[in-house]
């Protein structure tokens, strides 16, 4: 059966269940997911020389990493074009592209250094989302916005006063609210006497960037807490308590990264808690093993489970954005499976049949709901899926990964 007519037969099992197949088609092409830039290089960036430190680390040696911005964008090109539906894309400021010789830190990073992805955006019609960058920096070799050495600390304020003011330039240029979030690799690696006093000055260093004026119709501030990190194992600046009270206070985002909590944690029991005291949220979504490993997303009962969360309460409410890097395979396909899979899963959330179920839980009749919730387990979305990436212009779920081979084969071989 070729792909129209498998998916008519899905169209009419979905409707048995009362579920409008093409309806929710239409309500998956209106999501975008904010594509990660730095899976494609390892988390490099092209503004510093140094490895990778602050708790941040990426495992394995494939080849053919990106190493410039023309390779980068040629790769993020390439997902596009495997990728169903108009996405973001969300950059680091680690990755400003200089002209020539020039070169400045990053406390005196401005617009211009990121013309280029300006263009890059307008090129394909879409938004930019963006972090600071502070980890992998001389400056955050012990810590950076709690940091003890005033120095430093002001550094980092600096920083996040230059990414505010990019933020801003992002959200003009490209006509999309861009989100701008901060994470840092703060925390202490044994047990300390003093806890409160390194939080005291990271409420102190927010408190002076969000000082700084900025249109907040264009710029949503996140902050993103973490539960521990490398060398950082006992305690956190950052923890999901301080993040929380301070975002609810100073009227921004705190940002759910779904592999920073325990591994018992279930991250899609949180959103509603927290919808019912913010106007919209962040999401980082990644796949943790044990804890936060970044490993590329997959479809599973966790994507899931957060997609589901997403639909029911509206997605116009996320900032969803990806975060994984593998350099243990192909970048392409794991940029690729990793947008693809959560996108499957937003699709099984909208092709729930989720009034009756509610209906169902509202009437407690938990029998009736468990073998409904069973029955869909076995519908046919994958038929679905290949329909709307038909539709899209995008290869369907049996052709995507020989497009990515031959686009090894024909280009990133060229790099060796």
């Amino acid at each position: 059966m070729i792909v129209k007519e498998r998916y008519e037969a899905a169209k009419e099992r979905y409707a048995k269940l009362g579920v409008d197949t093409d309806k929710a088609i239409s309500e998956l092409e209106k999501i975008s997911l904010s594509m990660h830039c730095w899976q494609g290089d390892d988390v490099v960036g092209f503004d510093q020389k140094g490895p990778l430190s602050g708790g941040i680390q990426t495992t394995g040696n494939y080849p053919y990493k990106a190493t410039t911005p023309e390779q980068l964008m040629q790769d993020i090109d390439e997902v596009f074009s495997l990728v169903p539906g108009k996405h973001k894309l969300n950059l680091h400021a680690c990755y400003a592209v200089f002209e020539g010789d020039e070169w400045v830190d990053r406390d005196k990073l401005e617009p211009k250094h990121f013309k280029a992805w300006v263009d890059f955006a307008k090129k394909h019609g879409i938004g930019l989302d963006f972090n600071p960058t502070m980890f992998s920096h001389p400056m955050a070799e012990n810590a950076t916005l709690s940091s003890e050495d005033e120095t430093v600390r002001k550094f980092w304020v600096d920083h996040c006063i230059a990414c505010l003011k990019i933020s801003e330039y992002f959200a003009t240029e490209t006509g999309v609210p861009c989100m701008m979030n901060i994470w840092i690799p703060d925390g202490f690696k044994d047990v300390i006497p003093d806890r409160i006093s390194p939080r005291k000055r990271l409420k102190d260093s927010l408190d002076q960037i969000l000082a700084t004026p900025y249109d907040k119709s264009k710029v949503y501030v996140a902050v993103e807490s973490k539960v521990f990190g490398i060398g950082m194992e006992s305690v956190t600046v950052g923890s999901q308590e301080f993040y929380l009270s301070y975002a609810a206070k100073n009227g921004i985002m705190c940002l759910i990264d779904s592999g920073h909590f325990h591994p018992t944690e279930n991250v899609a029991d949180k959103l509603s808690s927290m919808l019912l005291f913010n106007e919209k949220m962040a999401l980082h979504v990644t796949r943790p093993v044990r804890w936060d490993s970044d490993h590329v997303v997959i479809y599973n009962d966790d994507a899931k489970e957060i997609a589901q969360e997403i639909v029911k309460n509206g997605p116009d409410r996320f900032f969803i954005g990806m975060d994984y890097f593998d350099a243990s395979i192909n970048r392409v396909s794991a940029w690729t499976n990793g947008m693809r899979n959560f996108l499957k899963a937003l699709l099984n959330a909208e092709l729930q049949p989720n009034e009756k179920l509610c209906a169902l839980q509202n009437e407690r009749n938990f029998t009736e709901l468990m073998s409904l919730q069973e029955r869909i387990k076995m519908m046919p979305v994958g038929d679905v899926w290949d329909y709307y990436c038909e539709k899209m212009g995008v290869p369907t779920e049996d052709e995507w990964f020989d497009a990515c081979k031959k686009y090894e084969d024909e280009v990133l071989t060229k790099r060796a």
